[in-house]
């Protein structure tokens, strides 16, 4: 009677057990929202999206995450003597050395954000066909592990400020929207260029030509108040010249961003946002195409 009595029971037991969910992943239909709001709901594998990305870019390497200060700083020091000295770029009023690295800490951070978020879709080919998740969460994964470089990069240039004797204003407190500005920006490229690098993978090739092109179109090496004011507006169009710009005003209290900080917050805008539009247009595609 027992043994008839528990089999009853397991029986009941598999009969009220739900079914198991099912997710079908078709492309979408139309217009549909990017689902941003992933980025918090799925924190936690975000999280360790990013820090694998760290760890991987850093691991077996000798200097570790010193790479990141390494890179900006022997620039700096190259671009001192050749752009500095020999050419004779060098503002009035303050050290060539700390205007220049004053910008390469943003720029550092952008170059190496969309060129690792170009290749993160391609790169982990394995995951995104076994495993069903926003796929919106690897390239923005790749960009925020970059931005363990770019808080590595700050403390060197307090620690140049301080041997040069330049003291911040009171503008050093609108810093953190500057950097939010560029992280915005490397997001809305690295988003279009990941997208499309899993369908077509000539980006691979293309990428380091358009971080080279936008470094001379960016005011690295020169001050933007050389630029002819009939091209100024053309040069404003590039959202980083507002962020070189706004890093030098809050560090070095230089003229502070106007027209170009107005003119990056409506790009940034705009290419963000079909930046989010397009990827979750492709998104469906990316486990057959990768």
């Amino acid at each position: 009677m027992v043994e008839t009595r528990q089999e009853s029971v397991n029986t009941l037991d598999m009969s009220e057990t739900p079914p198991p969910t099912v997710t079908v992943n078709r492309p979408p239909s139309g217009i549909e929202l990017p689902d941003v709001g992933a980025l918090w709901r799925d924190r936690e594998l975000f999280y360790f999206l990013a820090w694998r990305d760290v760890r991987v870019r850093y691991k077996q390497t000798a200097l570790g995450a010193a790479w990141a200060v390494l890179q900006p700083v022997i620039t700096m020091l190259i671009f001192t003597f050749v752009f500095g000295r020999v050419a004779g770029l060098a503002p009035e009023g303050v050290p060539y050395s700390i205007f220049v690295y004053t910008a390469l800490v943003p720029w550092t951070f952008f170059s190496t954000a969309i060129t690792q978020a170009a290749q993160s879709l391609v790169l982990q080919e394995r995951i995104l066909t076994r495993v069903h998740f926003p796929r919106i969460l690897i390239p923005m994964a790749a960009i925020a592990a970059v931005l363990v470089d770019l808080a590595v990069t700050l403390p060197v240039l307090g620690v140049l400020l301080v041997v040069h004797g330049i003291a911040p204003g009171w503008a050093i407190v609108t810093l953190p929207l500057f950097v939010l500005l560029v992280v915005l920006a490397a997001s809305a490229v690295g988003l279009w260029l990941g997208a499309i690098n899993v369908r077509y993978r000539d980006v691979r090739y293309v990428t380091p030509f358009l971080v080279q092109l936008w470094f001379f179109i960016t005011p690295i090496v020169y001050s933007a108040d050389v630029v002819p004011s009939r091209w100024r507006i053309l040069l404003e169009l590039n959202p980083l010249v507002a962020v070189v710009d706004g890093f030098r005003w809050a560090v070095l209290d230089a003229d502070a961003p106007g027209r170009s900080l107005i003119v990056a917050v409506v790009v940034v805008a705009v290419g963000l946002t079909a930046a989010l539009f397009h990827f979750r247009r492709l998104e469906a595609t990316f486990a057959d195409e990768v």
